[in-house]
């Protein structure tokens, strides 16, 4: 059932070109059932690559603008009265769905940035005091400019922390730029893409994941990688037990896609920085961006003992 994972990333790239590395993680994130922050400059393909993803992955997806004016009820939805009926019906909002891309996530307010947060964690909305389930899998696939850009409000730790990954495209290489010029219109492409797995087959891999063995020393190496962060007086904040628990996620499914039956350090080194750089904030970085302290946790990783 991996084999198809090798399969999406193979279609995923012919889309985004010269961005294997970046494909393979949010790969790993979406089989490890997480959510994917992508953060970068305007026109470098994080939309594309959202709209790759969810098409390949064979997944039901709504495509969301964040913007100043948005409210929680645009996205979670709302009732209306019915006066035929006499009644409120409840009209769902574009959360509703297996795969919601929340575009420039960071151009809306924190109170509609609010209304994902129980979407992400619970896999749930409540509205008008009645809680709704949502379809599963669920996926919230988010872009966002870079915090320093105009019109940009920060996501908050308690929501950055929902994020299993946050990766960062970066412009790509002379080949890849050459064969974007030269190539067809990506969204032309992107109509064509086909559906290389199906929902089920999704659901059925996360769940294959669990059976990956981890040793005691395995996790003895991620509770020292997460007590290090607490206690070396380089971050504001340690990484939390949801951090700890989405890092072994993420280098379980990494392990499988090595075609591995367990899981060694490599793993989880492999997975360190897009699980842990946007939740850790480095004390002296005077950066404005969520990928600030890629190197800080380059430095813990080199810091804590295999």
């Amino acid at each position: 059932m991996f084999a198809k994972i090798h399969a999406v990333a193979k279609e995923v790239g012919q889309i985004v070109v010269g961005k294997e590395v970046q494909i393979r993680q949010a790969l790993v994130c979406l089989l490890a059932g997480g959510h994917l922050l992508i953060e970068d400059v305007p026109g470098v393909g994080k939309t594309t690559m959202a709209h790759a993803l969810a098409i390949s992955l064979g997944l039901q997806f709504n495509r969301l603008q964040f913007t100043s004016d948005l409210l929680p009820a645009d996205v979670v939805g709302i009732s209306i009265f019915e006066r035929d009926k006499n009644v409120f019906a409840f009209h769902p909002g574009p959360v509703f769905t297996q795969v919601l891309l929340a575009d420039e996530i960071n151009r809306a307010t924190p109170k509609a940035q609010s209304a994902l947060l129980e979407a992400m964690e619970e896999r749930q909305v409540t509205a008008d005091g009645v809680t709704r389930e949502l379809p599963r899998p669920f996926f919230v696939i988010a872009t966002q400019n870079p915090a320093h850009q105009i019109g940009t409000f920060p996501l908050p730790e308690s929501q950055l922390d929902r994020f299993l990954m946050c990766l960062s495209l970066g412009y790509p290489d002379a080949a890849a730029e050459r064969a974007l010029l030269m190539g067809e219109d990506r969204r032309t492409l992107l109509k064509s893409l086909p559906a290389v797995m199906q929902p089920a087959e999704l659901v059925e891999a996360q769940s294959a994941l669990r059976a990956l063995h981890t040793s005691p020393a395995l996790i003895d190496y991620v509770q020292a990688l997460a007590q290090a962060s607490r206690q070396n007086g380089q971050f504001a904040e340690g990484l939390s037990p949801r951090a700890s628990i989405a890092l072994l996620q993420a280098a379980r499914a990494w392990a499988a896609l090595e075609g591995r039956n367990h899981v060694i350090p490599e793993d989880v080194q492999a997975v360190l920085v897009p699980v842990c750089a946007h939740r850790l904030r480095p004390l002296k970085s005077s950066g404005g961006t969520v990928l600030a302290s890629r190197d800080a946790v380059l430095q813990l990783m080199k810091s804590v003992a295999v």
